[in-house]
């Protein structure tokens, strides 16, 4: 019997106030430890699809499970805990500038917390080490007290991936993670996101525009154009030229 999968979209719509469509019956299922890679030009929907699975944008219709549970409709502690199982990474890092990485790693526990104590700081110790240890995994623990505005792209995204593994997820989403980085640093970010995948088995879903970078990470691939998906393949069954079409706008055609 085939393993339940992690992610499923069943027939989900997204339509925003303004009529806009972001999300077209989209139907995927995402397998537990899968590294999947989303492509498309700048408003295709990639952003949208991230956000609909850890509720940061609701769905207008259709059905979306995590873990088995059907997420579309919850609110309150049911939300909260769901975010803590999936860690989001973002294009421009979401560090506080001010703090210290340290303070920045620990922020991804606060979920775990009553408010006054996050506020506060109060931080256990057990958690004080994961910190250590979560930066010691992205390679930045010479860094636990430099403050986060002093380091550089590439030092500020492994610090927002180790304020991730904070939160002990079993998801992983990346929106666009390495679009403002030079090549060197692309490269530390994706294979520390690799790692994460094969060595800790975490379902890692990654938004790209380099077809170069999908093809050398993925295992699968999904393409997405104007908010549907427009192809699907395991890594192994992706053409070059299947994903250049991807990116081929009407003008083009």
């Amino acid at each position: 019997m085939a393993e339940e999968p992690i992610i499923l979209f069943e027939h989900v719509n997204k339509t925003y106030k303004n009529g806009t469509i972001g999300l077209k019956d989209i139907n995927l299922s995402i397998p537990k430890g899968q590294f999947l890679v989303v492509v498309g030009l700048s408003g295709a929907g990639k952003s949208t699809l991230l956000r609909t699975i850890n509720r940061m944008h609701g769905i207008t219709d259709g059905k979306l499970y995590v873990d088995g549970d059907e997420i579309s409709q919850y609110k309150g502690k049911a939300l909260r805990t769901l975010r803590r199982q999936i860690g989001m990474i973002f294009q421009n890092f979401n560090l506080v500038n001010r703090s210290s990485v340290q303070k920045n790693v620990l922020s991804g526990r606060v979920g775990y917390y009553p408010a006054w104590k996050s506020i506060l700081g109060l931080f256990s110790k057990s958690d004080r080490d994961k910190a250590v240890r979560s930066l010691r995994r992205v390679n930045m623990l010479e860094k636990l007290y430099a403050r986060a505005d002093e380091l550089s792209g590439g030092q500020q995204q492994r610090v927002a991936i180790a304020r991730t593994l904070m939160q002990d997820p079993k998801i992983i989403l990346a929106d666009e993670p390495i679009a403002s980085l030079d090549p060197k640093t692309t490269k530390t970010v994706m294979d520390t996101l690799k790692s994460l995948n094969q060595e800790d088995e975490m379902t890692v879903i990654v938004n790209l525009h380099s077809v170069s970078l999908a093809r050398e990470y993925a295992d699968r691939i999904i393409g997405l154009r104007a908010g549907e998906v427009v192809y699907d393949q395991m890594i192994e069954n992706v053409k070059e030229a299947d994903l250049n079409q991807i990116y081929q706008t009407e003008e083009d055609s």
